[in-house]
């Protein structure tokens, strides 16, 4: 501290200001106002919405019209090569190329990630319909061919002259074998036409989701 103040006044022992100017003579520690700027907080960015995935089930319209028209198109195209070739083997893959269709078509419809079970699922409800169309058909296949009216044209039909169905058409004459040869036809049927859809449908979801990749 100095003895004197600027004024010339002789300044007292530990005097904070001079007794004749009123001059301090050391600044105080004050407290300093620090105007701090708020940091700006950015806004929180929206929560990404993930898109809603449909189950595939009787539920989903869209899975079901799908599955119904693929099968219309493979029971149609299996009756065509049929009849043209009579070949079991690329029956069966009419069936098998429904189940694949059905899948990478509703993946097209609806843009939605097709997994492996989904499109198993939808397989099998193409062939659900698939069974149900050939049912109906046997049926009336069935009904016609044991009947004594029946259509010429239709015992007179390629398919009818293979040997295995005239042989199974003999078993029909006989009441008792007839019940049990018809639900064994049913369930081979029905095992059959809903297995091959189910395995295309897991192969075409495979199928889709690697296309959708590229």
């Amino acid at each position: 501290m100095p003895e004197r103040c600027t004024c010339g006044a002789q300044l007292p022992e530990d005097a904070r200001f001079c007794h004749k100017c009123g001059k301090p003579q050391y600044d105080y520690p004050g407290a300093q106002e620090t105007s701090e700027t708020p940091e700006v907080v950015p806004p929180p960015l929206p929560a990404k919405v993930e898109p809603t995935v449909a189950e595939i089930s009787f539920r989903n319209r869209v899975a079901v019209r799908i599955g119904l028209l693929t099968a219309l198109l493979a029971v149609a195209v299996t009756f065509l090569v049929t009849s043209v070739t009579q070949s079991a083997i690329l029956g069966t893959l009419t069936f098998f190329g429904a189940g694949v269709l059905a899948p990478v078509w509703y993946r097209q419809r609806t843009g939605q990630k097709m997994s492996v079970r989904s499109g198993a699922r939808i397989g099998w409800i193409t062939g659900l319909f698939c069974f149900a169309f050939l049912l109906i058909l046997l049926t009336i296949s069935v009904v016609a061919l044991t009947n004594a009216d029946a259509i010429p044209a239709l015992r007179d039909s390629p398919n009818m002259k293979n040997p295995a169905v005239q042989d199974w058409l003999k078993t029909l004459s006989d009441p008792a074998k007839a019940t049990e040869s018809i639900i064994m036809l049913v369930v081979t049927l029905f095992l059959f036409v809903t297995t091959l859809p189910m395995l295309g449908g897991a192969l075409g979801a495979s199928l889709a989701d690697k296309r959708s990749r590229t």
